[in-house]
């Protein structure tokens, strides 16, 4: 059961942010994004030593996200920034601690699990612990469907689907154990979509593959996005599987969004530092070039005690004596938000207000 929701903040927070949303927002035909999430959070409660007081994690903190329908949001960041912890809040898994979640309009919080399960699916990471080893791979793409009771024609929807993410028939009877890392991720695919979800929430489902069978898995979830009119939210620490699928992209760190843009406006003109340094620490095959200095390394936060001001401040080249005090909200610029002192708000509201494009 999801914990009751503080509806005066969370009111407040979306009137306050409504307009950057909109502002930033992608065109699209639907006047209802199929996803949308209004500061939603998510705390642990956890004991750091045995005769310690327990502590707050933060681990999700105050995220807002459009999804159009049909679009495919990427979101990145370092491990621990909590791009996974989202992706349960998202499935539903676990309830948030504050916040709210509309599918298509209407609140999670209203469908049953059965439901929800109905029109969202997960593609985990590891296909090698996704899967029961014990139950064929017929038996594990029809179970979705034997559980919302599509018994019998369910096992021949399943063939069908296995068939369509490239498994041939004769592997029905198999067990995962007799598959390989790109054919068990073929398998969880097919799954997710027996029941024709209208939301998939794919989290890391190439970084336990080969690099080759990660390109083809790549190109079969974008054929059936068209296929299927399907939207994805991907999450990734791999920035060029995410330029490669995604619409728009959201980066994460510490639990926050601290920029997000098109794709193409966000991989060839980063805002944030953050932004910037993640992208400059990918490695390049150009001899010479050496290990690019990114500052990354530096004073990384501890997640139970955050600083204050600006999560990143710690480890930004270009902090200020205001980054030290006061966290960024996230500002219109673009066609993208970003929170970042660098950029400040008062100066874009003046942009705007004199007729001009938000620079």
């Amino acid at each position: 059961m999801n914990t009751p929701l503080n509806r005066s903040a969370t009111e407040d927070h979306g009137a306050s942010l409504a307009g950057v949303l909109d502002a930033a927002a992608p065109a699209s035909a639907d006047a209802v994004p199929l996803l949308q999430a209004r500061a939603v959070s998510r705390q642990f409660s956890i004991r750091t030593g045995m005769f310690r007081p327990r502590t707050t994690l933060q681990a999700v903190n105050g995220v807002d996200l459009d999804v159009p329908r049909g679009s495919v949001l990427g979101i990145v960041g370092e491990s621990g920034c909590g791009k996974s912890t989202l992706a349960r809040v998202l499935l539903g898994l676990i309830p948030p601690t504050q916040g709210a979640i509309h599918l298509g309009g209407q609140d999670i919080r209203q469908l049953s699990r059965r439901a929800l399960a109905r029109r969202v699916q997960p593609i985990f990471q590891d296909p090698y612990s996704s899967l029961n080893p014990r139950r064929s791979i017929a038996s594990i793409v029809s179970l979705p469907l034997e559980v919302h009771g599509i018994p019998n024609p369910g096992m021949r929807r399943a063939i069908e689907m296995l068939e369509r993410v490239g498994l041939p028939p004769r592997l029905a009877h198999n067990t995962p154990g007799q598959l390989s890392g790109g054919q068990r991720q073929r398998v969880a695919i097919a799954r997710a979509l027996v029941m024709h979800p209208e939301l998939v929430i794919c989290d890391e489902p190439t970084s336990a593959l080969d690099v080759s069978v990660q390109a083809q898995i790549m190109n079969l979830l974008m054929d059936l996005r068209r296929e299927f009119n399907l939207t994805y939210v991907f999450i990734s620490h791999n920035l060029a599987v995410v330029e490669h699928i995604a619409t728009h992209v959201a980066v994460m760190y510490l639990g926050r969004v601290v920029e997000s843009a098109p794709t193409e406006r966000l991989f060839h003109d980063p805002r944030h530092p953050y932004t910037q340094a993640l992208l400059a620490s990918v490695l390049t095959p150009e001899p010479g070039l050496g290990i690019p200095d990114t500052g990354l390394g530096l004073s990384f936060p501890d997640p139970l005690h955050p600083p204050p001001g600006c999560p990143f401040h710690p480890r930004c080249r270009h902090a200020m004596p205001q980054c030290r005090q006061d966290r960024p909200t996230l500002t219109p610029r673009d066609g993208a938000v970003v929170a970042c002192h660098l950029y400040p708000a008062d100066a874009l509201r003046a942009a705007n207000h004199g007729g001009a494009t938000v620079a």
